[in-house]
């Protein structure tokens, strides 16, 4: 079975660096940056990926 690549790609602007395994907010839903604790947006919409 081949492993498993995540379809999207997200960046955290305060790392300024691609984050494969962000934290899932237990209220909101939002993805996390694991090192800082920022929102993450997706790399398709900056247009940089």
């Amino acid at each position: 079975m081949p492993d498993l690549v995540p379809l999207t790609d997200f960046y955290c602007p305060i790392c300024a660096k691609s984050v494969a395994d962000p934290l899932v907010c237990g209220d909101c839903h939002a993805l996390i940056c694991r090192q800082c604790g920022t929102v993450l947006e997706q790399i398709d919409e900056l247009g940089i990926g």
